[in-house]
């Protein structure tokens, strides 16, 4: 995969971005990590930009969906997309779209609305411009009544020609496929690439910004040793114009 080299963090990054992600409406959390996941130069790699819309695929703690809303600004849109419990979970099960409703109910993200449908059909309201996905590709394989190539056709659908469908994950030893998915957390790069492709994309390039020599790729991603310190793969793909 080729390498992407950007640094400084802010430099050399579009000024939307590198504002997004000084604002002082994000939390001192979300900043602290930021040293580990590189925001800057992975948003240039992909190439976000103000007045795009974007879906964000199970945007979790929202880390990258309050720099979205920024970067995309008022002319632009974020849709946080979030499985809908399924019908036999539990009354206590926890909500996973709370935190991110929170955010949308911030008017510093005003821009942000959530979308909870069933995971199977999950899409936009409108076609979008990016399709992202950060470290969450490799659970397709682990929930209930997906398949997997039905959801990247689902992917190819909601974008509009020229779209970008980018996946960030973990990265499982090379050749094993999906066997990681539901034990490590983590999936074999190749697998994905294939996987993508077989909808129809285009490859556009991967980025190496997130890559960890000293990972094994033997323990979970949870694990104390590695939590944070993944070896992580970036890719980036299109939807073709007509």
């Amino acid at each position: 995969m080729a390498a992407l080299t950007l640094s400084p963090v802010h430099a050399k990054s579009p000024d939307a971005i590198s504002g997004a992600i000084t604002d002082a409406s994000r939390p001192e959390t979300d900043k602290q990590r930021d040293a580990n996941r590189k925001p800057a130069e992975t948003l240039a790699f992909v190439g976000v930009k103000p007045g795009d819309r974007v879906a964000e695929l199970l945007p979790g703690g929202g880390y990258f969906t309050r720099i979205f809303s920024k970067i995309v600004g008022a002319s632009g849109h974020v849709y946080a997309l979030v499985p809908a419990p399924s019908p036999n979970a539990p009354p206590d099960a926890p909500d996973f779209a709370a935190r991110v409703k929170a955010i949308a109910a911030d008017p510093n993200y005003s821009n942000v609305s959530v979308v909870v449908e069933p995971f199977a059909q999950l899409k936009a309201p409108e076609a979008v411009d990016l399709v992202w996905t950060s470290q969450n590709y490799h659970d397709l394989h682990n929930f209930p009544g997906v398949d997997v190539a039905v959801f990247n056709q689902l992917v190819f659908d909601a974008l509009k020609p020229g779209g970008t469908y980018l996946i960030l994950d973990h990265a499982a030893e090379p050749g094993s496929g999906a066997r990681d998915t539901a034990t490590l957390h983590r999936i074999d790069p190749e697998t994905v690439k294939k996987e993508v492709l077989a909808a129809g994309f285009v490859f556009v390039g991967g980025s190496d910004l997130l890559r960890r020599a000293d990972d094994s790729h033997s323990v979970k991603v949870f694990d104390p040793s590695v939590r944070g310190k993944t070896d992580q793969f970036i890719m980036k793909f299109r939807k073709p114009k007509p």
